[in-house]
């Protein structure tokens, strides 16, 4: 089996994932596409230096390709705190059964980088701790913090505001 065939069979079943990831972290189908492409072609030149599992090695790729393009395109984006949150519970499973889905994605779309990513590899790519830790570079109890935070913002701004119009009931 030559190398092409094997990076067909072992790294092509992964590309939704990979263009999920690209597509959360620059919130963008075209720029998802772009940087997808490069990340892609990455991933095929270092592919005969591939060991273990090709679904977190193309993803940590994505992962690295996305935020070298934020940082030529969007680097404001990537100016966000990385501190440590609450250990509140996971509310984006209950904001997708209460709230609108188009709510929820642009919620979680207004997430800054760092936390948006580890929601989308956890919560939607359902990679362990670990393996978001070796993607992302950075250890699992930074991956742990930042979930926290990225669940935590998304409770926020998925709460209805306490500001909003109250009913008064006429007797």
């Amino acid at each position: 089996m030559s190398e092409r065939e094997r990076f067909e069979r072992m790294v092509l079943p992964h590309v939704d994932a990979a263009y999920n990831l690209a597509r959360w972290l620059t919130r963008n189908d075209h720029d998802a596409d772009d940087v997808l492409q490069d990340a892609m072609l990455r991933a095929y030149r270092f592919f005969p230096a591939l060991r273990g599992e090709p679904r977190p090695w193309l993803l940590a790729i994505v992962r690295n390709a996305c935020w070298s393009w934020l940082q030529a395109n969007r680097p404001a984006e990537l100016d966000s705190s990385d501190d440590a949150a609450s250990d509140a519970p996971g509310p984006e499973a209950l904001a997708a059964r209460e709230f609108d889905r188009a709510a929820l994605n642009q919620a979680i779309a207004a997430l800054p980088v760092p936390f948006r990513e580890a929601l989308v590899l956890r919560e939607l790519e359902d990679l362990s701790y670990k393996e978001i830790a070796r993607i992302a570079g950075v250890p699992i109890g930074t991956v742990m913090s930042r979930l926290a935070r990225a669940r935590r913002l998304l409770a926020e701004a998925l709460r209805p505001s306490a500001a909003a119009p109250r009913l008064r009931l006429h007797k």
